[in-house]
């Protein structure tokens, strides 16, 4: 007889049958031991779904390795496992389906045993028995069996119940645990959160009976993360409330999430979503001696996308849990604690040797710690996450990318804290400054105009107008207004601040001396360069007095003086200023020094004016050092590199120029991305060379490109946009001269809209469009606007201005050419 009908066991087709076992009526197959969940009302198939069922079906003839479905608390692990079995009991793909709530280890034993009593006629007094009776006949049958352990707390409850892997049988576990002993040898399936378009179909589906109910449904998915446990008490709440997914939204930005609950929980959910994690925190806060609850809360301040994990292993985030705990914590306690969290799906964590990974948490959850984290804690929690993010950011940042997960978290920290971040005393935390200027230094400075905007109305809130640290946002402010493309409005706001540091701190003051040559700086940018020389030679006086001729401002003073003199028409002078800065800087900083290399490379630019085959020879020499120094991805090194090409070219080599700037383009779109100034810049650079080099339809098309992005980035009227036009024009000029002068003739209007009429942006304007005028074949009417435009010049530069020589060059040409006197090549 075959040892398993000795059993009692028949093995036959999938109809109904009845075994007896010593005169008792046995069990009747297929058999059920256990409640399984209901199905979800709503419940939508996710891809997760069917890699489910493909995983529990994929061996055939082999042994199915046991499946863990493992995430976050709220994810529908169960409902998953469930929909599962449910689809197989209906379609009796299964003889035998047994449903475990595996939270402790009795209870696993309790079902084990009744599962053993039904199959095999035999009551063990002793639930283990029971339990490997249950084993063992697992492990012979050969009819089809799923076994699922819902909701394992515990991975050592079952050690020594694991159920066998057959051919015939299938396990399923959900868990919110993810420990070693737990994966090994089995499958994981990670169960997320639904996606955005899933997540606003399940809302239709629970809520689309009345239409009006979904008004801002896709905002509402978003809030609440995608989590479905949230989503199902959302719409249930919803429903009894008769409320709009946006009136939801409007509570849920008022009120705790507890008081947000159905009175009547929907699908027999067990717990409120605001109560879903509470064991899962514990276990971990218990593990690791309270220190997971206290990273846990510092978590839930900062940004639930990505919080870098070398950030809890910092002096601040150690200090603040030895203050806490009474005892000495030290990274390796914090990383455990982490992993702690990671094992319990509570935060999804890198590699545990990882120091650039991220640790991500569910915003929700998130908000349900920070709503439970005691008033009287917020502060010092809130401290203690900003000091972390500042110790892990760089002091140079060598690409976009690199803070910005720092900048991120700042940003979420403050929505979150922000109040904790403004003290009196301490007045704003550095990292809110260090955030937006990062922001700048990336290239989004409209976007750290804006936050400094922001910043600056909350740091006037909470410290009023006069405070320094108030006062130092509305320089950054007026700083990155600049930058973003209005020179003119920075400079009026730099005057308008020292109007106030010479009321709040007094002129020697190191900041309002530092705003006296901000002022200086956007005048010159704004247009008026010998108005910046003129205060830079004031400012340059009083440094001396205040400060002494070797400190590093009176040099950064003397630097600028040169580069204004420079651009106001005296480059012989700047470079001999510069020759003599070069000396004092090396003698006090040391030849190596980023001010040092920095007065070098200015020397040597404005000895190219008269000398670029040396500017050039200059720049390679301090190339070699900037490498040497600072390394290649440096923003002073690759800005070198600009400079040399370009001298390459003004040398006579426009090829080697525009070849050099393909490969600095290269490592700028890899540093910088390709929206950053510095990238644009360069793109334009390479389009102005390839043109010089014989291209000049590939420049001009180079430019139209560059002219889209600018205008996308930028906006029409930054000085960067508007400067794209007139190069656009001037190459399109050499095929199309007529339509060359109308250009000029477009973007000097936008020119005098935006700047003032006397800006040296707008006079150059006025030179070509003169120019083509009389290329387009009016030499007559270019004569007129160069006699015009030489006026303006003597006016605004002066006689001894380089500009006055070329306007008078280019009106005596064209006053030849129509004519009036002999005849010269215009310059």
């Amino acid at each position: 007889m075959d040892a398993r009908a000795a059993r009692g066991v028949q093995v036959g087709d999938h109809n109904t049958q009845t075994n007896y076992y010593a005169g008792r009526r046995a069990v009747s197959w297929p058999h059920l031991v256990g409640v399984v969940p209901p199905v979800a009302v709503g419940r939508l198939d996710r891809p997760v779904d069917a890699a489910l069922e493909a995983a529990v079906t994929a061996g055939g003839a082999a042994a199915v390795v046991c499946q863990v479905l493992a995430g976050l608390g709220g994810v529908g692990k169960t409902q998953l496992a469930a929909s599962l079995a449910h689809r197989w009991w209906r379609k009796r793909q299964v003889d035998l389906l047994v449903w475990v709530t595996a939270t402790s280890r009795a209870a696993v034993l309790t079902r084990y045993a009744q599962a053993a009593v039904d199959v095999t006629g035999v009551e063990d007094p002793d639930p283990g028995d029971a339990a490997q009776r249950l084993l063992a006949w697992l492990a012979a049958t050969g009819r089809r069996w799923l076994l699922v352990l819902d909701d394992l707390t515990d991975p050592a409850d079952l050690q020594g119940l694991w159920p066998p892997v057959t051919p015939t049988g299938a396990t399923i576990v959900t868990t919110r645990r993810r420990d070693t002993a737990l994966l090994a040898g089995r499958a994981l399936i990670d169960v997320g959160v639904f996606t955005p378009g899933q997540a606003v179909g399940y809302l239709h589906s629970r809520l689309g009976d009345q239409p009006h109910r979904l008004d801002e449904a896709a905002e509402l998915a978003a809030d609440l993360g995608g989590l479905p446990l949230a989503l199902a008490q959302a719409a249930a709440y919803i429903a009894d409330q008769d409320l709009t997914c946006a009136g939801y939204r409007r509570r849920l930005t008022r009120r705790r999430l507890h008081s947000l609950r159905p009175q009547v929980l929907p699908d027999d959910q067990p717990t409120a979503v605001a109560d879903t994690w509470a064991l899962s925190i514990d276990l971990a806060d218990g593990a690791t001696g309270g220190v997971a609850g206290l990273l846990l809360r510092l978590a839930a301040l900062l940004d639930p996308n990505g919080i870098p994990a070398g950030l809890f292993a910092t002096a601040a985030v150690t200090g603040y849990c030895t203050t806490r705990t009474g005892h000495p914590i030290d990274g390796d306690d914090t990383r455990d604690a982490v992993r702690a969290l990671h094992r319990l799906s509570l935060v999804t964590a890198p590699p545990a040797d990882s120091t650039d990974g991220l640790v991500r948490v569910h915003a929700l959850l998130q908000r349900v710690v920070r709503e439970h984290t005691p008033a009287e804690d917020e502060h010092d929690l809130a401290v203690a996450a900003a000091d972390a993010i500042n110790e892990v950011w760089p002091a140079h940042e060598p690409d976009a990318g690199t803070a910005q997960p720092l900048r991120a978290n700042t940003i979420i920290l403050h929505q979150h804290t922000g109040r904790h971040l403004w003290t009196t005393t301490d007045a704003g935390h550095l990292i809110l400054f260090r955030t937006g200027n990062s922001l700048g230094n990336t290239g989004l400075v409209a976007v750290a105009r804006d936050y400094f905007h922001q910043l600056h109305t909350t740091a006037t809130a909470h410290l009023g107008p006069d405070h320094s640290d108030t006062l130092a946002t509305r320089h950054n402010l007026a700083r990155w207004r600049g930058e973003a493309g209005d020179p003119a409005g920075a400079a009026a706001a730099f005057e308008q601040l020292l109007d106030d540091y010479l009321r709040v701190l007094g002129p020697d003051h190191s900041d309002t001396l530092a705003t006296r040559q901000n002022l200086a700086y956007w005048r010159g940018r704004a247009g008026d360069p010998a108005g910046a020389a003129a205060a830079s030679e004031q400012l340059l006086d009083d440094r001396l007095r205040v400060l002494g001729p070797d400190h590093p401002d009176t040099l950064a003073t003397r630097h600028n003086l040169a580069r204004w003199r420079g651009r106001a028409g005296d480059p012989a002078g700047a470079a001999a200023a510069y020759e003599q800065l070069l000396d004092d800087r090396l003698r006090v900083l040391g030849p190596d020094h980023p001010d040092t290399l920095a007065t070098r490379h200015n020397l040597a630019y404005w000895r190219g004016r008269p000398d670029p085959a040396g500017a050039a020879a200059a720049f390679e020499q301090l190339l070699d050092d900037y490498l040497r120094v600072l390394g290649p991805d440096h923003s002073d090194t690759l800005a070198t590199r600009s400079n040399l090409a370009r001298w390459r070219g003004e040398a006579g080599d426009p090829a080697g120029a525009a070849a050099a700037f393909e490969q600095l383009l290269d490592d700028y779109l890899r540093v910088l991305g390709p929206d950053h100034s510095n990238t644009l810049a360069t793109r334009g650079n390479l389009a102005r060379w390839r043109g010089e080099a014989g291209d000049p339809a590939g420049a001009a098309a180079a430019f139209e490109q560059l002219l889209d992005d600018y205008l996308r980035v930028l906006g029409p009227d930054h000085p960067d946009t508007l400067a794209t036009r007139h190069n656009l024009a001037r190459w399109r000029g050499r095929a199309d001269p007529a339509g060359a002068a109308a250009a000029f003739e477009q973007l000097l209007d936008d020119y005098l809209r935006v700047l003032s009429p006397d800006h040296p942006d707008i006079l150059t304007t006025r030179g070509n469009l003169a120019y083509w005028r009389g290329r387009a074949g009016d030499p007559a009417g270019a004569a007129a606007a160069s006699e015009q435009l030489l006026d303006d010049r003597l006016r605004v530069l002066g006689p001894d201005h380089p500009d006055i020589l070329t306007t008078r060059h280019n009106l005596a040409y064209w006053r030849g050419q129509a004519g009036a006197v002999g005849e010269e090549s215009a310059k």
